[in-house]
């Protein structure tokens, strides 16, 4: 067991704690005052110091600072009933190990010292994992299914033909696209991506093709439609299996003719623009359901490439962990290392959200991995906080309210960064933060 440092002025609380910990075999010094602390801290090394943030006239925060600089592993564990969002801040900046609104429970607290005292204990004994020359563009792995979509990439691009994308959310439809554009010879003209299952049916018309002035109400002027302000480039249609009937034909003529009519005008005019098609369900089996146009299917379906799930494609796990470690690590200016057990893990899951999972995962865990490590423990909370769980549990509850609370600091309140950080949709944030204080 190692020796923790505790401050805090209420001495009912100190008491407590000490207590507490004693029993459960830490050899614990208290002090009540942060002069007090300050001066342990000149004398001696703490691998664990727990602190009350406001304690008198100086705070926790300069004890967490003080022994940060002491000792750069030392896991400083926050505690305040007064929190607010730029104590949090400051308290994240500073590099603390955890962040803990009082009241607490007792085990709460052991279960946070456990984890800081395995994380101080290991510093120096678990390998890093590592890769050399990192490619320079996510869409990366050198598995065989990967490598016969470059192979098809590779034909297809310098062509105007049109291709269909196929695969699960998050196995990166839009990135192939953006690729099969930027390698053709309308890669210094526009590439235009349309959500086409966030478009209101009665709305996608006018989105795709224009309309004239007074061609509805509140049209008080022209507007140009997707294909007209992609014109000589690409426009990629995601979701294009979300698509009503009705404008399916529509959009099977103009495939055919290359030729856009706006809502409200009766003359047409020519566009050249390749399109590039994705969805996530299966198209063949709408057409035998009559859901999707057969005639349109073989128009989009000239090149089809089928992107595999993650979980098929295990072996490109570690290159995609690393790439993505990287780019965060400069992105946030961190210097967080991905452990050999941490990356067993990665391998091993299943990755139900695919690449996009792995990626939002690898920045939470950039930004929040204790002391900088990402290992085996880490990686399977991150995991346990994004997958489906009892909302009854008090536990889990406090636990992913911590984790929201640490993911805003990090983004300094930015709550669409955060919800995009935390693999919920913005409006998901919303209704969390109404039952939690920050």
């Amino acid at each position: 067991m190692q020796r923790l440092l505790v401050v805090e002025d209420d001495s009912s609380v100190r008491n407590t704690i000490t207590t507490f910990l004693e029993l459960e075999g830490y050899a614990v010094d208290a002090v009540s005052s942060t002069r007090e602390a300050l001066e342990r801290l000149r004398n001696d090394v703490y691998p664990i110091v727990i602190t009350d943030i406001y304690v008198d006239e100086r705070t926790g925060l300069d004890v967490l600072a003080t022994a940060r600089q002491k000792n750069p592993n030392c896991a400083v564990i926050l505690m305040t009933a007064r929190g607010t969002m730029e104590t949090v801040m400051k308290a994240t900046q500073g590099g603390a190990f955890d962040y803990i609104a009082k009241p607490f429970e007792l085990d709460r607290m052991l279960d946070t010292v456990k984890r800081a005292e395995a994380v101080t204990s290991e510093q120096d004994d678990e390998k890093e994992s590592e890769i050399d020359d990192l490619p320079p563009s996510e869409m990366i792995g050198s598995s065989p299914r990967m490598v016969e979509i470059y192979k098809t990439i590779s034909l297809v691009a310098p062509t105007n033909a049109t291709v269909l994308i196929e695969g699960e959310t998050g196995t990166g439809k839009e990135m192939i696209a953006r690729m099969i554009h930027n390698n053709s010879t309308r890669a210094n003209q526009p590439f235009v991506p349309v959500d086409c299952g966030s478009i209101a049916p009665t709305l996608i018309e006018s989105e795709l093709f224009g309309a004239v002035k007074g061609a509805y109400t509140g049209a008080d002027r022209d507007r140009m439609g997707v294909f007209e302000a992609a014109n000589n480039g690409t426009v990629f249609l995601d979701e294009i299996g979300d698509l009503e009937l009705g404008f399916q034909l529509s959009l099977l003529r103009f495939l055919q003719e290359k030729e856009i009519r706006p809502l409200g005008s009766a003359r047409g005019r020519k566009v050249d623009v390749r399109v590039i098609a994705a969805t996530n369900r299966d198209l063949q089996k709408m057409v035998e359901e009559g859901k999707f146009r057969e005639d349109l299917w073989y128009r989009l379906n000239v090149v089809r490439v089928i992107l595999p799930p993650l979980v098929e494609r295990r072996g490109d796990v570690p290159l995609l962990a690393h790439y993505f470690l990287k780019k965060y690590n400069e992105r946030y200016n961190q210097q967080a290392k991905l452990t050999a057990s941490g990356l067993a893990v990665l391998e091993n899951y299943s990755w139900p959200g695919n690449v996009r999972q792995l990626q939002h995962m690898m920045e939470r865990l950039t930004i929040l991995a204790p002391q900088g490590k990402i290992d085996e423990a880490a990686i399977k909370e991150a995991i346990e906080l994004t997958e489906p769980r009892d909302s009854s549990s008090e536990t889990l509850a406090d636990t992913e309210a911590d984790h929201i609370r640490r993911v805003l600091a990090a983004t300094g309140g930015n709550k669409s960064r955060a919800a995009k950080i935390l693999g919920i949709e913005r409006k998901t944030l919303y209704r969390k933060l109404e039952r939690i204080t920050l």
